[in-house]
């Protein structure tokens, strides 16, 4: 397999001559598989070719080891030149050529129409514009960190990390905020092994980007502080020297990442199609295809590709992508919170991050925290002073946050991203989502989750938050009923694969009691079980399922609902929202009356969840859902449960009112 290593100084006529024939085989393979299936995005996926074959003949890359632990990472922020991508890793021995070609796009396919991590050599699923950057930062902070001194600032440490990190992106993407956020992180946290690379072709959808919305791409990154290097991208000399330099760290301050930007034509090669913007997602006919493959001196078979693609049969629903699970790790004996001493879940889980930093950080770094300018807020203090490298602040910059902690969990660390509700899930739903898509590893864990956010009023009110992650496939959500279930919660995902959520709210609660009020009901020999609800009291003659602080409302409620009727109501603690217990909705169906309590709007939340098993189910039972079911306003929490009948007294009196 051809490849380079940024050995030469130059590159040889005979060295032009390799990249210029893998050049024309890619290129005709990008109008072939794009026009087989009758769409796709060959515009820029040619634009950028020169610099992705320079890429793979060079970096540490291997299409037999794509997986190496010590690879260079390549990450395609402008996923839609996925064309572009696959032909290079065919034409590198990632993937089988023929494969691609005939299955591009096609339904049961790898080949998707954005990047996708089931064909070897993709890092991270893309296709929102914007976000690859951030997800290269986390990589790139991956690579730092695995040789950090855990006990220093990381910004103070220079470091000679193990890989390289590369992210290509389009000129008409930088237009996202997104990519400001990632700049500005990579600079402040030194990450000199990343490398950016925006294929300045001048074209997007709608036209011409410097009408559509102009920038200064230049001015723009210089001003961020990175080095900036400007090429024609076509020039396979000059484009190998600027590559080789921000490889190699030959820039102006080789402290600083690098950007190269450089000068290409849309669809190139191909005359006829050349810097006009309606090839960016368009493709040519049968009979145009084989043409232009003609004019590009590559060779072509369409007619057979054409009928082996019509003979196929679909595919399967799902491929696996590649997973890389978090360390194991030491998580501490629980923590036992007293019930004569009321605390919040987020010291709690401050607590259980401190542990966590001591236990395991102490030698090299497992357990990173990211931060949005919120780190007394959601108790992250002690987590940094115990482990300085270990914690990310990211600033006001929650969607790039979100990105890059989550490509962080996918590089061997477990990583927690806490901030406010408002801002973890409901801001950056989008990048959470993704995260989703991509198998990562996040611990995304956040305050002032429901109306219990002091009386900072609605904007930060959120009530919505369960429903936003149960509606995507791959988060687990929980919400902790006090701050004991905190603890035993955020030592069980710690060292748990896959995406996990945890909501609380802000203020101090009662620790939830044993039946005879005389212990905590989360005791020391009590561990989390995800999918597993808790009857905290007994009951056949109705239940409340209730769930986050409601939790102890509820069983306030227990109480008063005997002395006023006579009636055992059972209260269930419902804190696992994905998985759920759908064996305790359908055993509290059997006595006849249940009660849904949150905080939350109760057609998202709790609320909605019940209603979806009984409706599953066929069970015909009477079902009220408490929640907060409008627009909230500023108070204190107490005052705003009452309004909204979700305080001990107003679930007492709906239960009252259906029982009698």
């Amino acid at each position: 397999m051809f490849h380079l290593g940024f050995e030469p100084d130059t590159l040889s006529d005979e060295h032009i001559d390799s990249l210029e024939a893998i050049r024309v085989q890619c290129a005709s393979d990008i109008l072939a598989m794009t026009t087989l299936a009758g769409c796709g995005h060959p515009g820029g996926s040619m634009s950028s070719l020169h610099f992705l074959i320079l890429l793979y003949a060079n970096c540490k890359l291997d299409g037999k080891l794509p997986m190496a632990e010590d690879r260079d990472r390549v990450f395609i922020s402008h996923g839609h030149i996925s064309p572009g991508m696959y032909s290079v890793l065919s034409a590198f021995g990632f993937c089988d050529r023929r494969e691609m070609l005939v299955t591009f796009r096609r339904f049961g396919s790898v080949f998707g129409g954005h990047v996708e991590m089931g064909v070897p050599g993709v890092e991270w699923n893309t296709g929102n514009l914007g976000q690859g950057l951030s997800a290269a930062v986390g990589s790139a902070l991956g690579a730092r960190l695995a040789v950090a001194n855990p006990s220093q600032d990381l910004r103070e440490q220079e470091l000679q990390p193990a890989y390289r990190v590369v992210c290509a992106m389009g000129d008409g993407e930088q237009q996202k905020g997104q990519l400001a956020e990632a700049r500005r992180l990579a600079l402040k946290y030194g990450c000199s092994n990343l490398i950016g690379f925006v294929d300045r072709n001048r074209l997007q959808i709608g036209g011409e980007t410097d009408d559509i919305m102009p920038q200064q791409l230049t001015q723009d990154w210089n001003a961020e502080g990175w080095n900036v290097l400007e090429v024609n991208g076509h020039d396979w000399q000059a484009l190998y020297s600027a590559l080789r330099r921000a490889y190699r760290g030959d820039v102006t301050d080789p402290s600083r990442p690098t950007v190269i930007i450089a000068d290409t034509v849309m669809s190139y090669g191909v005359p006829s199609m050349e810097n006009l913007a309606k090839w960016h997602g368009q493709a040519l006919s049968l009979d145009d295809c084989k043409e232009a493959i003609g004019i590009l001196g590559g060779s072509e078979e369409l007619d057979e590709l054409l009928a082996e693609r019509n003979r196929r049969e679909p595919g399967p629903l799902h491929h696996p992508f590649p997973t890389n699970p978090p360390p194991e790790l030491d998580v501490g004996e629980p923590i036992v919170y007293p019930l004569d001493k009321k605390t919040d879940c987020r010291s709690a889980y401050g607590a259980v991050m401190t542990e966590l930093a001591e236990r395991n950080n102490s030698d090299k770094i497992r357990v990173a925290a990211f931060s949005a300018d919120l780190e007394g807020s959601v108790k992250l203090n002690g987590f940094h002073a115990a482990s300085p490298a270990g914690f990310i602040e990211g600033g006001i910059q929650e969607h790039n946050s979100a990105t890059a902690s989550g490509r962080l969990s996918r590089e061997g660390y477990s990583v927690f991203f806490s901030t406010f509700g408002i801002f973890g899930v409901t801001e950056v739903f989008n990048q959470q989502r993704l995260n989703g898509f991509n198998k990562s590893n996040l611990k995304l864990v956040c305050t002032h989750c429901g109306t219990d956010v002091g009386e900072d009023g609605p904007t930060h009110q959120v009530v919505d938050y369960a429903g936003l992650l149960r509606s995507t496939f791959d988060w687990d959500v929980y919400v902790p009923a006090d701050p004991n279930q905190c603890d035993r919660i955020i030592r069980h995902i710690a060292g748990s694969p896959g995406n996990q959520f945890v909501g609380m709210g802000r203020s101090k609660m009662t620790v939830l009691s044993t039946g005879d009020g005389q212990a905590p009901w989360y005791d020391a020999s009590h561990a989390f079980h995800p999918g597993k609800a808790d009857i905290i009291r007994e009951g056949d003659d109705g239940a409340i399922l209730a769930v986050g602080p409601v939790v102890g409302e509820a069983q306030l409620a227990h109480d008063l609902i005997y002395d006023r009727i006579g009636k055992r109501v059972r209260v269930v603690n419902m804190a696992s929202l994905r998985p759920f217990d759908r064996a305790a909705i359908l055993a509290a169906s059997d006595t006849g009356f249940i009660l849904t309590a949150e905080d939350h709007h109760p057609d998202t939340g709790l609320g909605g969840l019940v209603s979806l098993v009984l409706a599953d189910e066929g069970r015909a039972t009477r079902l009220e859902r408490a929640g907060v079911n409008e627009w909230p306003m500023s108070g204190k929490p107490a005052e705003i449960y009452s309004a909204f009948r979700i305080d001990a007294q107003g679930l007492t009196d709906r239960v009252v009112r259906a029982l009698t």
